[in-house]
């Protein structure tokens, strides 16, 4: 009974924790220049109107002329001064927000890297400590930025954007706004100086800012918000209502590059899904501790940590029968869909000549699992 009363008593605290937590809410961009930060300072002005105590933590504003004149008027909370490799530099003042506890700040630049020797790494690791604090957080970040859409976008841009934010953080968020602009709008600012200064317009209209990359990331962009509105439509069914809860299994080997792209487009289908996914790898006895290759094994520890940053449990078994292992994992987690990589051999000939996948396929299809088998 005691243990049931200590539950009971967590359950009410965790409760309450919850509820002291500050809101989130993040505008989204399909690129820089769409007007987060200038929708950010409007906010702003009208909570300020309305009698609520809100402070500006950190904005961007790029030296934009329409963005910097919003400024005007708003309480900013003094940056950090801090000096490094002989530099005067500026970062957020985490502490003083916390200190002053504004109602809510606002705190641009969601996946920007703090200088080093800074308290955190990461500005979303700031943010969090802000919302444990229990102040409400407005900010901001473009699509490039989040983790597991970082594959599309390179594949979109050809830049592969280095500073990043986990799936999860979104995933705190209470509120996630789309900045929607049309290719043509977004490039007419571009002329008019509006984002880039004029030495700098020529070459973002030649690289970033052409008209079908911009509609491939407007498209991303609508997509995310989409399944974090689908996320927050689960979350808030009533949970009598019957449901199939997805639940995700990535099935990952020690080839490093198809490892990530499974991780990620697993990590995808699980923040659509709003579901709990796991990664597994399979330590057969020709990849053991003593056998395997060292840049394998440090590409797994990479891909290991990778998938934890994008929110999935890791497992970890060692076995010779690699589709038995699968199925033991299947049915220990009650797993609902199985997320395997493409194999390097015609997928037709592979699924008729060998008995991994006649099984596999064979066990999953009566129990009603599904499998996915990802390019």
């Amino acid at each position: 009974m005691d243990a049931e009363k200590e539950k009971s008593v967590k359950h009410f605290l965790d409760l309450i924790q919850k509820s002291r937590k500050g809101k989130f809410k993040i505008y989204i961009g399909m690129s820089a220049g769409v007007g987060k930060t200038f929708r950010m300072l409007q906010e702003a002005h009208t909570l300020l109107k309305k009698g609520i105590d809100v402070k500006i933590g950190y904005i961007e504003t790029h030296n934009r002329k329409e963005t910097h004149e919003l400024l005007a008027g708003l309480p900013v909370i003094p940056r950090r001064t801090i000096f490094y490799k002989g530099k005067e530099l500026e970062e957020m003042d985490v502490q003083a927000i916390i200190n002053l506890r504004p109602e809510i700040v606002i705190v641009d630049e969601l996946a920007h890297t703090n200088i080093e020797g800074s308290k955190n790494e990461k500005r979303w690791q700031d943010v969090l400590e802000i919302l444990e604090a229990g102040i409400n957080v407005i900010s901001a970040v473009n699509i490039q930025h989040i983790e597991s859409l970082n594959q599309n976008v390179k594949q979109i841009t050809n830049v592969d954007v280095q500073e990043r934010v986990p799936d999860n953080v979104l995933r705190l968020a209470d509120e996630v706004v789309n900045i929607d602009l049309t290719s043509d709008e977004l490039i007419s600012r571009l002329k008019e100086g509006k984002i880039y200064t004029e030495d700098k317009i020529q070459a973002a209209l030649n690289n970033f800012f052409k008209s079908d990359q911009i509609l491939q990331l407007r498209e991303l962009a609508l997509k995310e918000v989409a399944s974090q509105v689908v996320r927050k439509v689960e979350n808030e069914v009533p949970k009598n209502v019957a449901l199939r809860h997805e639940k995700l299994l990535a099935c990952i080997s020690s080839n490093d590059k198809t490892a990530k792209i499974i991780i990620r487009k697993t990590a995808r289908l699980a923040s659509y899904y709003n579901s709990d996914w796991y990664v597994l790898y399979v330590e057969t006895p020709k990849e053991s501790s003593d056998k395997i290759a060292l840049d394998k094994q440090r590409h797994l520890i990479n891909n290991f940590k990778l998938a934890t940053e994008l929110g999935a449990e890791i497992i970890k078994v060692e076995n010779a029968k690699i589709t038995d292992a699968i199925l033991d994992v299947v049915e220990q987690k009650k797993i609902t869909t199985v997320c395997i990589g493409k194999p390097h051999l015609n997928l037709f000939k592979v699924i008729l000549s060998t008995s991994i996948f006649n099984k596999l396929l064979n066990s999953l299809s009566s129990s009603n699992i599904d499998l996915v088998i990802l390019s």
